[in-house]
């Protein structure tokens, strides 16, 4: 009598592959969830000049210049 594995199946197979995706994509989040969690603490952004000219917002002094 021989004791065999059992024959894997193409849907077992394809359910493990998406189960691991998953829990890949899931760490994932995770881990940029941590990363904006590390870098938020540093305090609140602010734009700069150049910032806020390039989405066209003209700064005071220059707006009396023209």
């Amino acid at each position: 009598m021989e004791i065999t594995m059992g024959k894997k199946t193409r849907t077992g197979v394809l359910k493990r592959q998406r189960e691991a995706k998953k829990a890949e994509k899931a760490a994932m989040k995770r881990e940029k969830r941590e990363v904006r969690q590390s870098e938020g603490a540093g305090g609140a952004q602010v734009a700069t000049a150049n910032d806020l000219a390039g989405y066209g917002f003209v700064p005071p002094d220059r707006e009396r210049e023209s």
